[in-house]
């Protein structure tokens, strides 16, 4: 693999910017990372994990002569780096993100940024529930699609030359305006956390269930809730609150559907429980068959006579 830009500032070393540093190392497609977070103790462990060449606290610094810029923060602190780093930024660099909302990451972020360079929103749709630098590991974007959401006026080289470098990450990359990629990421990203964390809470709640059955009998479908829930609560009180119009769309249309489903179970309506049931059913083997998880029981986890 050929180095794509001389210089590449990660600002933000959490899940998604370790990934990055790992698969950008491997592959050589730069001649130095330079590593920017605001908490030392953060960079400090970047550090000793060797994620970068340089490393700094300030944003402002690491964009300095940089080629490309990729922003991993929350997205609600996406407008204050934007505004930190604008005056360092290289002429013809090129500035993305990786954050979960898009249009409120543009209007934070665009308005700061300088005619002559190139802004590019980005969304690499990969993640574990995992957070911080050592959470990171190779390989994290293989299969997985990024989705860009250019704006007005955006120029194609520096448009194709971002594209090359998450090609080269084994991104499959997509393009769409930014209020699409917001619907479309409500119901199939956001929306499923929120009821994790909601169904994770109410059982929590419950008085009835002590916290030991909780978890004693969790090994069904209540454990795999609890990994969505176990997802950064920083980075998704920022998804709610700056995809709020999409996620409250959503919500409101599983409102319906939800007890359209309490209805069938109250009159025994077995028909349209199963009829339900299939549908949804056949959503699961069309994820398998596009390439976006594994058709293995129990999603793949290791079972003790397996190794035997």
């Amino acid at each position: 693999m050929s180095v794509l830009f001389d210089r590449i500032a990660l600002i933000g070393i959490g899940l998604i910017g370790s990934s990055l540093a790992h698969d950008i190392r491997r592959l050589g497609l730069t001649k130095e990372i330079v590593v920017a977070t605001r908490s030392a103790d953060t960079l400090k462990r970047a550090e000793e994990l060797g994620l970068g060449d340089r490393y700094t606290t300030s944003s402002a610094d690491a964009v300095r002569d940089a080629d490309l810029i990729i922003v991993s923060v929350p997205v609600g602190a996406s407008e204050s780096v934007a505004k930190e780093i604008a005056i360092n930024l290289k002429p013809g660099a090129v500035v993305t993100d990786v954050g979960s909302t898009k249009a409120s990451v543009i209007a934070q972020m665009q308005p700061h940024m300088p005619d002559n360079v190139h802004f590019i929103p980005g969304h690499p749709l990969a993640g574990t529930e995992k957070s911080g630098p050592d959470a990171g590991f190779p390989g994290l974007f293989e299969g997985r699609w990024c989705i860009f959401t250019p704006v007005s006026g955006t120029d194609e080289t520096a448009l194709k030359r971002l594209r090359g470098f998450w090609e080269a990450l084994g991104s499959k990359v997509d393009e769409m305006d930014a209020e699409h990629h917001d619907k479309v990421l409500a119901i199939v990203s956001h929306l499923p956390h929120i009821i994790a964390y909601n169904i994770v809470g109410t059982a929590d709640d419950l008085e009835t269930v002590t916290e030991s059955e909780v978890i004693k009998y969790s090994a069904s479908g209540f454990r795999d809730f609890t990994r969505l829930a176990a997802s950064d609560p920083t980075m998704w009180r920022d998804v709610c609150l700056h995809n709020r119009d999409a996620i409250l769309e959503m919500l409101a249309r599983f409102s319906e559907d939800l007890a359209y489903l309490q209805r069938a179970i109250r009159w025994g309506e077995g028909d349209k429980i199963f009829e339900l049931f299939t549908r949804t059913r056949a959503i699961r083997r069309s994820i398998v068959q596009a390439g976006q998880d594994v058709d293995a029981p129990d999603f793949g986890r290791p079972h003790p006579l397996d190794k035997k």
